[in-house]
């Protein structure tokens, strides 16, 4: 026993060995290690192409690193990260993050895969339905589904597959179509991804089913195929039916004169302009924009998507709606795989096929989280629920909690009926929506959604130690955070309410740095008239007086105000207003506005010499200032207060050039 016991120390500190070895500690704080792995991720991730791994470049960011790594530590010693509002960012950014790696990325692949080749053949479908909701009880979905296998049972033995879908089919669409839903193309609507694969697995010919959509269940025919249309954009002329036989003739015969007016060589703009009943695009030559299959009736789209190249039209095409005339303008065949691939992941994810894909994440996470999972308990449990109490608001957990192991991953991670019982109370309204069906099925559907979410969240806590790449992003995003808020109350909030230190700092640091240049003090008159005589006088006189002596001669007592005087003054060659005047009683030219009936110009009083800023004329740039001297500062103390001890062999290792 002693050996083995010292066999099994002696491994440990091998393999502790060979794990430092492969990723040794290049610096730490405070005792903290921080591992050449990560700065080289760092550095690499921040310089980028200029990353060269000189000596003069490794030795710059190791400073700025180790600063930050000095301001991380500090935030921590402050408990910063115990703060309950940079927790709940820090969690809301995990599972935003989590989500890229909690799919089936290969499953995802295939269904994208699958439905981008799906999307190159169009096929035509009929298909006769027992309306079955999803919600039904499990007596009316049985019900359903034996309807549907007895019409299949029926055609099998010969019966007309069309005279079964008119006369038995619960679509309501079967009295306009027979059943016949025409040509359509993947992917089909959310919900009906099982008559995707089944249709799509059919030879033509073939009938299929019963298969299960959100409407009930169908029997499917395959009756054609044909390469994918793509798209086609097309103007129109358009000619509306007449309310009666004689109007109807006579529309006809416009129509006919449309048409004749283009063989004749009219142009398509005018013909359309003179002639379409579609007022809304008739200016526009009829334009309507680019379409599919299923858009229009098809006797319209197959008339579009025979036109043999842009610029062409068709003859009179008849539809329910009145006479058309098509022009083709150009076709777009179904984008390649790359253009399509990015809508594809999207839409999938947003489709219950995805839930293939999790559905694959869940079994791996159970094969490599060693999950194990006891029937006997779940059954146990299961077998105590009362159908009256379990489907409605009475069911309670166990108040006593009860710990029995329900599955456990691994030998640590271990979920129990108190846990099962926890879920079923949060999911309620599934719960409750259960009643009519047999309380065994509510059981095992809940229990299944509760293993999957729970799958998930094991796989969550992992995330960490599987993925380096998530536990780098994971480290940035906290220690962002912490930094953030330790710069905040340290730096930008002092630097802000520190009046007293601001100035004295501005006064013995910055009092030179920030100078006006040479300035203009300006007078800028505004009269209330636009009497050129009026103008004139005071243009003379106030060439020669200060401001004040005009509005003293010009602006009586008792009577309206002629003269406003507003003054600023100006930086040298930081305005347009002056133009090139620069010299003190320099007078701009007179503007006059005839709809205010006003005038307006400027006189340059004096020039102002080169002066200091005082703080509050500057006292942005003076902030910024303060707020670098006080990190500057604030770096310092802390390389007092925490000690940096640096592996200059292992640093050395790093060096390329």
């Amino acid at each position: 026993m002693l050996k083995n016991l010292i066999a099994a120390a002696a491994m440990m500190i091998l393999a502790c060995s060979a794990s430092a070895q492969t990723d040794p500690t290049l610096f730490t704080v405070k005792g903290n290690p921080v591992s050449v792995s990560e700065f080289k991720y760092i550095y690499s991730k921040t310089n980028q192409d200029k990353a060269d791994f000189s000596e003069q470049s490794l030795r710059e960011y190791l400073e700025l690193y180790t600063n930050f790594k000095l301001k991380v530590q500090k935030a921590r010693d402050m408990q910063l990260d115990t703060i309950a509002a940079l927790k709940s960012e820090l969690d809301g950014y995990k599972k935003q993050l989590a989500k890229s790696y909690l799919e089936d990325k290969e499953v995802t692949d295939k269904l994208i895969r699958e439905a981008y080749d799906r999307m190159q053949l169009d096929l035509d479908i009929s298909h006769m339905l027992v309306s079955c909701d999803r919600n039904k009880p499990a007596a009316d979905t049985l019900y359903a589904y034996n309807r549907a296998l007895n019409w299949l049972k029926m055609i099998q033995k010969g019966a007309d597959f069309n005279k079964i879908a008119r006369d038995s089919s619960e679509d309501k669409s079967i009295k306009d179509n027979g059943g016949n839903l025409g040509f359509i193309t993947a992917m089909l609507p959310d919900g009906y991804y099982d008559i995707e694969q089944a249709i799509y697995s059919a030879k033509v010919g073939d009938i299929v089913g019963p298969v299960r959509s959100n409407a009930g269940y169908h029997l499917l025919r395959v009756n054609a195929s044909r390469p994918a249309r793509g798209e086609i954009e097309v103007n129109q002329i358009l000619i509306r039916k007449g309310e009666t036989p004689e109007k109807n003739d006579l529309k006809k015969m416009r129509a006919d004169s449309a048409y004749n007016a283009l063989v004749a060589g009219g142009k398509w703009e005018t013909v359309c302009q003179t002639y379409s009943d579609d007022k809304t695009t008739a200016s526009k030559g009829g334009y309507i924009g680019f379409f599919g299959i299923n858009r229009y009736q098809r006797v319209f789209e197959d008339a579009a998507f025979a036109l043999a190249k842009d610029g062409d039209y068709s003859k009179l095409v008849e539809t329910t709606l009145g006479w058309h005339i098509i022009q083709r303008k150009s076709r777009r065949p179904v984008g390649t795989f790359d253009q399509l691939k990015r809508g594809l992941s999207e839409r999938i994810k947003r489709d219950s096929r995805s839930q293939a894909a999790k559905q694959a994440m869940v079994r791996r996470i159970k094969k490599e989280g060693d999950y194990s999972e006891d029937q006997k308990v779940f059954a146990a449990w299961a077998a105590k629920q009362v159908d009256s109490v379990f489907h409605t608001f009475k069911w309670k957990p166990d108040p006593a909690k009860p710990q029995d192991v329900l599955f456990r991953y691994g030998n640590d991670k271990v979920y129990t009926v108190a846990d099962f019982e926890d879920y079923c109370q949060r999911s309620g309204r599934d719960r409750m929506r259960g009643a009519g069906y047999p309380l065994q099925e509510t059981i095992s559907k809940l229990y299944k959604a509760w293993g999957d979410e729970t799958a998930m969240s094991f796989e969550e806590s992992q995330l960490d130690r599987k993925y380096p790449e998530f536990k780098s992003l994971m480290r940035e995003y906290e220690e962002g955070i912490l930094l953030f808020e330790a710069l905040k109350q340290n730096v930008w909030d002092r630097a802000n309410t520190d009046s007293v230190g601001l100035l004295k700092y501005y006064n013995e640091e910055l009092i030179m740095k920030y100078k006006w240049n040479e300035r203009a003090r300006v007078s800028f008159y505004t009269l209330k008239t636009d009497d050129p005589k009026v103008l004139a006088k005071v243009r003379e006189f106030a060439a020669k007086k200060p401001s004040a002596d005009v509005l003293k001669k010009f602006n009586k007592k008792g009577k309206p105000e002629v003269i406003s005087v507003m003054e600023k003054l100006y930086e040298k060659d930081k305005n347009k207003d002056l133009g090139t005047l620069w010299k003190g009683g320099d007078m701009t030219e007179a503007k006059t506005d005839a709809g205010t009936k006003t005038a307006s110009f400027l006189k340059i009083e004096e020039i102002v010499p080169p002066t200091t800023k005082a703080l509050a004329e500057a006292r942005g740039y003076a902030v910024a200032d303060y707020q670098d001297f006080l990190e500057k500062q604030w770096i310092k103390d802390l390389r007092k207060e925490y000690p940096i001890v640096l592996n200059e062999a292992t640093f050395k290792t790093l060096i390329k050039k």
